[in-house]
């Protein structure tokens, strides 16, 4: 019973003053008690005269006969409520906004462990992924290779990102790192993201990692490289930016990181083999794109025991590395899943347009429901006491 009190949703009102009009409920019973003591006085002194002059009467059930009157004080309670504007937080289906497909497009594609190659197989799937998407909702394109590019802004026109997923080719190299800081400023277009300088911070935190002087990329206090916040920490919270107690609030790019996977309107969709050879790891992008609390969905497309490719005379196997792809959805609170074949691949995305709906809890105000139940109550009173005694009460 307890549980089934939890589920149901917490009523407001935003004309509460309105609710002493339901004070008006126990009159109106009171007053039909008096009536009806008054009417049934009146018919046992008509029954009794029938009765004398031989004629009988057929009396009417008792539950018949209070049946539409308290129908119809239900029907005045729900009405009274109405008025007095019930608001209750509910949860409504919705949608993601924007959705930022990044695409790998290395040398690597070309293996031919999904038929017929997983550069085929990862368009056509990601074109019924854009079939899927309702007309509301924006996707873009970036093309992940040696370097990234962004073959297609967000936009709702499905054909022009069909035509930009037409003209990918693969390319040399794969910079996992470059094409998530480059979907995530394609997604976040206001400047909060400084590719520039991610790129210079991880290129020097590269060089001194051979030196032997490691550092850190970026960090969840929005010191690292890549968020325009950036800065020390420290001096952040000194200077009232962050916090004291490290518990940041509000938008990354506006005063500090989030909650990973806080921003339920935008998401990135990464689909690689997982193999990076050039640029920023991708767990560096990843720390950057939680802090904005944008989820990334990483799908593994290939299988863990590859085949042998060859580009411009030179063989390799190419394996599916699932290692950076699971901490990239685990770090953002997303998913990774794995696809090993082109049917296999259509159902991960299929799975991937159900996780971007989901439940908005919102207040609504639901004084037209209340109005609905009245209405209802009353026209149910009115038709049965006219089936049963031909009138209305």
């Amino acid at each position: 019973m307890q549980a089934l009190l939890n589920h149901l949703p917490s009523i407001g009102f935003l004309w509460p003053r309105m609710l002493w009009l339901l004070a008006i409920v126990p009159v109106v019973a009171l007053l039909f008690v008096l009536y009806e003591r008054r009417r049934r006085r009146r018919a046992a002194t008509r029954q009794a005269t029938l009765k004398a002059t031989g004629l009988a009467v057929q009396g009417v059930s008792g539950w018949r006969r209070h049946t539409p009157p308290v129908l119809m004080l239900l029907a005045l309670t729900a009405f009274l409520f109405a008025v007095a504007r019930p608001q209750a937080m509910m949860k409504l289906p919705s949608r993601i906004q924007t959705v930022v497909l990044a695409m790998d497009t290395s040398g690597s594609m070309r293996a031919q462990d999904i038929k017929p190659d997983r550069m085929h197989a990862a368009r056509e799937a990601a074109k019924q992924f854009l079939a899927d998407q309702p007309v509301g909702v924006s996707v873009g394109l970036v093309s992940v290779a040696g370097t990234a590019s962004v073959a297609q802004r967000p936009t709702r026109k499905k054909d022009d990102v069909i035509a930009a997923l037409d003209r990918l080719q693969p390319q040399r190299g794969t910079a996992l790192g470059n094409g998530l800081i480059m979907a995530l400023a394609t997604l976040l277009p206001r400047g909060e993201i400084d590719v520039d300088g991610f790129m210079r911070a991880s290129a020097d935190n590269a060089a001194k990692s051979k030196g032997g002087k490691p550092q850190a990329g970026p960090r969840m206090d929005g010191s690292g490289p890549g968020a325009r916040n950036g800065g020390n920490g420290a001096a952040n919270r000194e200077s009232g930016r962050f916090p004291a107690n490290g518990a940041e609030t509000g938008a990354a790019g506006a005063g500090g990181p989030v909650a990973p996977g806080s921003d339920r309107s935008v998401a990135i969709v990464l689909l690689s083999d997982g193999d990076n050879n050039t640029g920023p790891e991708a767990v560096e992008a990843a720390r950057v794109a939680a802090d904005h609390g944008v989820r990334v969905y990483t799908v593994g497309i290939g299988t863990p025991e590859g085949v042998v490719i060859s580009v411009e005379g030179w063989s390799a196997r190419v394996r599916l590395e699932e290692q950076a792809l699971k901490q990239v959805a685990d770090m953002t609170g997303a998913e990774y899943f794995q696809a090993q074949d082109a049917e296999g691949l259509k159902r991960v995305y299929r799975m991937l347009s159900a996780r971007l709906a989901f439940d908005k809890t919102e207040l609504v105000e639901i004084s037209a429901l209340f109005a609905a139940l009245g209405a209802l109550l009353a026209a149910c009173a009115a038709l049965l006491s006219l089936w049963w005694y031909g009138r209305v009460l």
